[in-house]
């Protein structure tokens, strides 16, 4: 019998991967309760305000599960895995992506946000060329604010960026006529 062959040894409950599965557990039971709030009009046939938010619910739900089943068969990771240290300084980076952001987009508008968030977060993986991320993030970011707020009319967070970017679009369109 090669080591291959052996049965592997029972392992324990994996807590972080179980405390995560709960905290999507909660995070589910949270959207569910939200979407239960939205009122829906009786205009609406089949298809309403509150469709993807119980789409997305399900998606949790299912995640949450999977995850929890994981955690209590010991975890997704191999023991060898499990042994490696946290990298703090990158985590560090992630997190200030994140609070720039929430930081920012007030202030500043959400492509200015978005494009500093990028930036950190790609540091915080490793890049050490932010003239690159900051012009990609830049183009999504971009991207992202035209999407909502021109196709489909949603306001996330209008700013220096955004207004510059309108105004130089009219400006563009009126050499046009249209």
């Amino acid at each position: 019998m090669s080591v291959h062959d052996e049965p592997a040894a029972p392992r324990g409950v994996a807590m972080p991967e179980l405390l995560i599965g709960l905290g999507m557990l909660a995070a589910a039971g949270a959207v569910l309760w939200q979407t239960m709030a939205i009122p829906v009009s009786p205009l609406y046939s089949k298809v309403g305000p509150t469709v993807f938010p119980y789409i997305t619910t399900c998606g949790m739900l299912v995640l949450a599960v999977l995850l929890i089943k994981a955690a209590v068969q010991g975890g997704w990771q191999p023991d060898e895995e499990k042994e490696t240290p946290t990298d703090w300084r990158s985590m560090g980076f992630t997190v200030a992506g994140l609070v720039a952001n929430l930081v920012l987009i007030d202030p500043l508008g959400f492509t200015f946000a978005s494009t500093v968030m990028f930036v950190l977060i790609c540091y915080g993986f490793g890049s050490r060329r932010p003239l690159r991320d900051g012009l990609t993030g830049l183009v999504l970011a971009l991207a992202a604010y035209f999407g909502f707020a021109k196709a489909l009319g949603v306001n996330i967070g209008a700013g220096v960026v955004e207004n510059g970017a309108n105004g130089a679009l009219a400006t563009v369109a009126s050499w046009f006529g249209a």
